[in-house]
């Protein structure tokens, strides 16, 4: 052996060394680890918008105008909170104890497994949907609820491309389970006995769903997360504000606050907030004096309430907004409030934003959504 060649051998690493450096590449830790590398930028205040609170009313003052003193006193006003919008949007009824899962049928796909499902979401009412799991799901794993106008395009089935958050997420470990709006449409929604506003519903039901999840013995039920896009991406901020028991929060440009400016940051709809049986607004179409705003919405903006509350409703856990068309960078003056009441619990870099100029989701910003539930829910696996 000359010496070109014992140089290769001492450069090229053996067999077993790049098998265990693989292992350590592919454990949750690592996977952490390289998340927040890629997450880090997006948890700081860009400048310019650093400090600013805007005219929004802070979530650290009591309805009297009373300040929180410490963070004992956050558990008495996230209540406070909680009680107002419920109010306005209508109560739930008494949560499903048991939420079992049918499954319609199975095939193997990639590296997992798919189950078509069939559940109870709320009294009376059951949807289908798609679960998915890594094949080797038999230690408990992270899950993710992600809700959509229809199951199949989140799991890769159906037209509309980079909308797939169920087939990524499961393809990089998690269990996911994919749901629609009952009844299949978005602007009538089945609602069956519940009473309350569509998207209170809509969360009621997420809650339900997320029982679902975390009943399945190879899910860890500390560590469920929910996710959307648009439409689902206000489903899965208003199931993560009214549900502390998602762990992990994200959402895909669906407007986190309210904005007449903008037409797709709808929630003056009636299949949003606008539902009021009495009066019915001219369907679409940003309120105008010959289209006036209604229901809870109508009070809700009286009052001057704005969705800076649900982001502080998630505090202290993670919340992620991958910004688009509807979330640009300015929607930071809002989410400063939710970096307040993190750190005024003692939590740092729990909440993000990313930004792209389209509506429609990239490789990127999906990326960038897998990093946050491989960082937030993914850094150790229990028996």
């Amino acid at each position: 052996m000359d010496a070109a060649d014992a140089v290769k051998r001492v450069a090229r690493p053996s067999v077993a060394v790049a098998a265990a450096v693989a292992l350590l590449l592919a454990s949750p830790f690592a996977r952490e680890q390289s998340a927040w590398l890629q997450l880090a930028p997006l948890f700081r205040t860009p400048a310019g918008f650093e400090g600013q609170l805007g005219s929004f009313r802070s979530p650290l003052i009591f309805a009297d105008g009373s300040p929180l003193r410490s963070a004992t006193d956050w558990p008495r006003r996230r209540a406070e909170i909680l009680a107002e919008w419920h109010g306005l949007m209508g109560a739930w009824p008494p949560l499903l104890d048991k939420v079992p899962m049918e499954v319609l049928s199975e095939t193997r796909r990639e590296t997992y497994l798919q189950r078509r499902v069939r559940l109870q979401v709320a009294p009376g009412q059951r949807i289908e949907g798609w679960l998915l799991a890594p094949a080797d799901a038999t230690l408990r794993k992270a899950a993710v609820l992600v809700p959509f106008y229809e199951p199949e395009t989140s799991v890769g089935l159906g037209e509309r491309p980079n909308r797939d958050f169920a087939r990524l997420l499961t393809r990089a470990g998690f269990v996911t389970l994919s749901i629609g709006t009952p009844a299949g449409d978005a602007r009538s929604p089945d609602l069956g006995s519940v009473t309350s506003q569509p998207l209170s519903y809509y969360a009621y039901v997420a809650a339900n769903a997320s029982t679902a999840l975390a009943a399945l013995p190879y899910v860890d039920p500390l560590r469920i997360g929910v996710v959307g896009h648009s439409y689902g991406g206000k489903w899965a901020l208003f199931a993560g504000a009214f549900w502390d028991r998602f762990a992990a929060v994200a959402t895909s440009d669906p407007g986190i606050v309210f904005d007449e400016t903008r037409p797709n940051v709808n929630y003056w709809e009636p299949w949003y907030l606008g539902f009021d049986p009495k009066v019915r607004r001219q369907v679409g179409g940003l309120p105008t004096a010959d289209n006036p705003r209604t229901g809870a919405y109508k009070v809700m903006r009286e009052r001057g309430m704005d969705l800076h509350d649900l982001h502080a409703l998630i505090a202290p856990r993670p919340f992620f907004v991958s910004g688009g068309a509807e979330d640009p960078l300015e929607r930071w003056v809002a989410l400063n409030h939710a970096v307040a009441v993190n750190r005024f619990l003692g939590f740092r870099d729990r909440v993000g934003m990313s930004s792209r100029p389209t509506h429609d989701p990239t490789p990127e910003s999906n990326a960038q959504i897998v990093a946050f539930f491989e960082h937030f829910l993914d850094g150790s696996t229990v028996q």
